[in-house]
């Protein structure tokens, strides 16, 4: 079978499935594992992803003001690779190629039929079940039921030793910088799996703009700056859009040192197995007297002035 992903995270769960070699080609943003970037590129964005985050926001709102999607398909290179199965999603406009898009793109394109699958999670329980989706397609779904309970071992470890914690930290995950925006869907799950109480976004529902002024009044314990598509370093050159708010120094996590920087990237953007890393991040950075995973410097870093 042959398979083509244009999520990130779908491109992981078809690897830890253990059918890196039926993938055929990959969106421009899957790099995860490090061998799939040989494959064959199926996407580019139209925005200019170097830019700054207001820029990018710009550029993305004019884009979708004009009803076209933000990113390009090669068809060409499609029909070339002949796929069984594409793999998309249908969850934001923004993040990855849409359904619509590979729907359009795919219009006559093939002599054959070619499936495509569109994954929409919101929470936690919907990645586990895009995770079984897309092994009872591929035939694997042992694989994903060995994949689903490792996960859940590793997850009740963190709940075992975090049982007889009752008081929850205020935990403040931004998404994006400029403008200011905080992380839903399973962020705040996995928040509080690790120890933590999310702030300012409902878990499952999409990812909120808020304004500075409502971080200020739920003045947060903690800060996790995780920024949709970002590593840590390119974070650290845009860091100054936080610190120069009115009111930053006086916020009790910058007062007391909790401000931390995280790979959104890597791992709290994308709704794949690396999802129970996440977890794994926060419960250091919230709790680091109970747990040392060793993400410290590589999934995340604290930041300090």
């Amino acid at each position: 079978m042959k398979i083509i992903s244009l999520l990130p995270a779908a491109t992981e769960i078809v690897c830890a499935l253990g059918l890196q070699d039926q993938l055929v080609g990959r969106s421009h943003e899957c790099d995860f594992p490090e061998s799939v970037k040989e494959l064959p590129i199926c996407s580019s964005a139209k925005f200019t992803s170097g830019s700054d985050s207001l820029e990018i926001d710009r550029q993305v709102k004019e884009i979708l003001t004009d009803a076209l999607s933000i990113y390009t398909i090669d068809k060409e290179l499609i029909r070339t690779l002949n796929p069984d199965v594409i793999i998309t999603q249908a969850q934001c406009e923004v993040c990855a190629v849409s359904i619509k898009d590979v729907e359009s793109a795919l219009e006559g394109l093939l002599d054959k039929e070619c499936r495509i699958v569109s994954l929409e999670p919101k929470g936690l329980a919907d990645v586990y079940t895009d995770i079984s989706l897309i092994a009872d397609i591929l035939g694997v779904r042992s694989e994903a039921d060995h994949l689903l309970e490792r996960s859940n071992e590793r997850l009740d470890i963190i709940r075992h030793k975090l049982k007889f914690i009752t008081e929850k930290p205020k935990v403040a995950c931004i998404e994006w910088l400029a403008p200011l925006m905080v992380a839903g869907n399973w962020t705040p799950e996995l928040v509080d799996i690790a120890g933590g109480n999310a702030i300012l976004a409902l878990n499952g529902h999409h990812s909120p703009f808020v304004d500075f002024q409502e971080i200020v009044q739920e003045d947060p314990d903690i800060i996790v700056v995780m920024p949709c598509g970002f590593s840590i370093q390119r974070t650290l050159q845009e860091i100054n859009l936080l610190l120069q708010l009115p009111g930053w120094e006086e916020l009790k996590a910058v007062k007391n040192n909790r401000i931390y920087i995280a790979d959104g990237n890597q791992y709290f953007n994308r709704s794949g197995p690396r999802l129970t890393d996440s977890i794994e991040i926060l419960a250091e950075i919230i709790n680091p007297k109970q747990f040392v995973f060793g993400y410290e410097g590589t999934g995340w870093v604290k930041f300090g002035i």
